[in-house]
C-alpha cells in the first residue's frame, strides 16, 4: 500500500521496476482516482479568485452575482470562491497586483483584463510559481498554453455581421461599431469577424471606424452625437462590448432606434427591455453562469491535473430575439 501511495501521488524511494507494476495495474484496471476522497483525506481546500473591473454596469453586475452564487455550491466540493475588482485600464497596475501571488494565498486566477504586453507577462509567470490561470472572457495574445472561458469572439462578431447584413439585405449606408476599448481581446476579435461577414456578403453597407467609449459617459456621448451630426446615412448599430447601456441610450436621443437595425451583446434587464420595445434587433449573448462555472472547472482540473471534458466548456453563441426573449 505504502509503495502504491508513492506512485500515485509522485513520491521519491520507489524502484523504477516496483513504479512499472503499479503503472501497469493502474493501466488494466483502468483505475481513476477519487479525488474527493484524497482532498477529503489531506482536509484539502480550493481557493480560487476571480480578476475583474472595478467599474462596468448591469453586466458585470450579473457576472459578481454568479460569482457570488457558485461560491455558495461550491462550498460542498471544498472550493471558496473570491473576488478582486482592478483598474483593468492601468495595465501596470493590474501586472503588479499579480506579482504579489502566491500559492500561500490562491491556487488558481480566472482573469478578466485587457490584452497587454505587461499583464501578458505577469500572467506567463503565474505558473512559474504554480499558479494555476484562466483567461475569463476576455485575453492575451500570445498564451496559446493558457486556458479559456468565453464564446469565439471571431463567430460572435461574424453573427452579428450576418444579422445585420440580413436585416438590410437590400438597402446601402453606414454601420456604427461602438467598443469600451479595442485594447479588449473580444472587442478586436469580434471586429474582424464582423468586417469579414459584411466586406464579403453585404457590399452595399460600410462598416464606420471603431468607436472607443472608455466606459466614460461624457466621452460616449460626444463621440456618439458626432457621428451622427457627421454621417447622414448610418443604418445600423453594432455595440461589440458587453455593456450596452449607456451608447444605446445616447443613440436614442441621436436617432430614431426603430428605423436602425441594433445588435449588441449580452443579455442584460437593460437590452432585455429595449429587445422588447424593438429599440434592439437582436442579442448575441453567452450565459454567464456557464461561464463562471466553467472557469472553476478548469481551474480545479489543472490543480488536480486531470483532463478536461473539453466539450463541457464550449460557452454556446446564443441568438436572442423579441419573439425567443
Amino acid at each position: 500500500m505504502a509503495t502504491v501511495d508513492r506512485v500515485l501521488n509522485g513520491r521519491p524511494n520507489v524502484s523504477k521496476k516496483s513504479s512499472q507494476r503499479v503503472e501497469q495495474a493502474i493501466e488494466d484496471l483502468s483505475f481513476v482516482r477519487n479525488i474527493s476522497a484524497v482532498n477529503l483525506v489531506r482536509n484539502k481546500t480550493y481557493r480560487f479568485r476571480f480578476v475583474l473591473p472595478d467599474s462596468g454596469d448591469q453586466y458585470l453586475e450579473a457576472l459578481l452575482h454568479q460569482v457570488s452564487e457558485a461560491n455558495v455550491s461550491a462550498g460542498s466540493e471544498s472550493t471558496v470562491l473570491e473576488v478582486v475588482q482592478l483598474p483593468i485600464g492601468d495595465p501596470h497596475s493590474v501586472a503588479k497586483y499579480l506579482t504579489t501571488l502566491d500559492t500561500n494565498s490562491v491556487d488558481g486566477i480566472a482573469i478578466m483584463v485587457p490584452k497587454s504586453p505587461q499583464v501578458r507577462d505577469a500572467i506567463g509567470h503565474l505558473s512559474e510559481r504554480g499558479i494555476q490561470h484562466v483567461q475569463f472572457m476576455s485575453g492575451q495574445d500570445q498564451l496559446d498554453a493558457v486556458d479559456s472561458v468565453g464564446v469565439d469572439n471571431v463567430a460572435a462578431g461574424a453573427t452579428a455581421g450576418r444579422l445585420i447584413g440580413q436585416f438590410n439585405p437590400d438597402r446601402t449606408g453606414q454601420v456604427l461599431v461602438i467598443a469600451e476599448t479595442m485594447q479588449a481581446q473580444d472587442s478586436s476579435k469580434r471586429r474582424l469577424g464582423f468586417d469579414r461577414i459584411i466586406n464579403e456578403k453585404f457590399p452595399g453597407l460600410r462598416c464606420l471606424p471603431s468607436l472607443e467609449t472608455y466606459t466614460d459617459l461624457e466621452r460616449t456621448n460626444r463621440i456618439i452625437e458626432r457621428s451622427f451630426s457627421v454621417n447622414d446615412n448610418i443604418v445600423a448599430v453594432y455595440v461589440m462590448g458587453a455593456e450596452a447601456r449607456i451608447p444605446i441610450s445616447v443613440i436614442d436621443r441621436c436617432a430614431d432606434l426603430k428605423n436602425l437595425t441594433v445588435v449588441v451583446h449580452e443579455r442584460t434587464p437593460f437590452t432585455e427591455e429595449a429587445l422588447g420595445n424593438e429599440k434592439v434587433s437582436a442579442i448575441i449573448a453567452q450565459n454567464p453562469g456557464h461561464a463562471v462555472r466553467s472557469a472553476v472547472r478548469i481551474l480545479r482540473a489543472r490543480v488536480d491535473q486531470r483532463e478536461l471534458v473539453q466539450s463541457q466548456e464550449r460557452i454556446r453563441i446564443e441568438v436572442l430575439f423579441k419573439e425567443n426573449l
